[in-house]
């Protein structure tokens, strides 16, 4: 997609208007490493979504052949992660580089969603939610699919169980608590053990 095409398909996608400062919500890897400027974060809460390893990876964490998950916002819950202010006068290389990183196979919804600032304010931020129809929403596995997919799955950034020992590591260090990832690394971790 050309550098035009891909900014009219972000400017359908997340509307703002000009000279106007927004939010980014990051709930994975954006959280400790977003890649882009921004002149404040906070923590923050997305009510209606969890973190979940619900994406196939064919590319980051897997291949096409041996696919491995990355975490996406799935349906239900709530989550804890990072919101970065983004002044107006970085749209474009923001909103470039978030849509080369994230959709890369369109896996994600863009939109814009309500967020609660631990400062207390409720502001709305540029949001990837999980598309559920799309081919690569793994949302659905069972522990023992999920499992195996993370001890298989190793693309161009690396091992999918890396990526998953990284993430609640990161998540201990910003102090957020995500019990069932946490859960989820102790049964890869067990499981692992077994393999001959």
């Amino acid at each position: 997609m050309s550098t035009p095409e891909l900014r009219a398909f972000y400017d359908s996608k997340l509307p703002l208007e000009e000279g106007q400062d927004f939010w980014v919500f990051g709930y994975g890897s954006l959280m400790w490493n977003p890649g882009f400027p921004h002149i404040e974060v906070q923590p923050a809460v997305l009510n209606g979504f969890h973190r979940h390893f619900c994406i196939y990876s064919f590319f980051y964490r897997g291949t096409p052949e041996c696919p491995g998950l990355v975490l996406g916002l799935d349906e239900g819950g709530s989550c804890v992660g990072m919101a970065y202010k983004v002044p107006a006068a970085e749209r474009a290389v923001v909103m470039d580089y978030l849509f080369e990183r994230e959709m890369i196979s369109g896996v994600y919804h863009p939109g814009w969603y309500e967020i609660s600032l631990k400062s207390g304010e409720k502001v709305i931020a540029a949001t990837f939610v999980a598309d559920t129809k799309h081919d690569q929403y793994a949302g659905r596995l069972n522990n023992q699919q999920l499992i195996a997919h993370i001890l298989q799955g190793v693309g161009s950034s690396g091992k999918c169980i890396e990526y998953l020992e990284n993430t609640v590591s990161h998540l201990k260090a910003l102090s957020i608590d995500d019990p069932g990832l946490e859960d989820l690394l102790n049964n890869v971790v067990d499981a692992q053990k077994h393999i001959p």
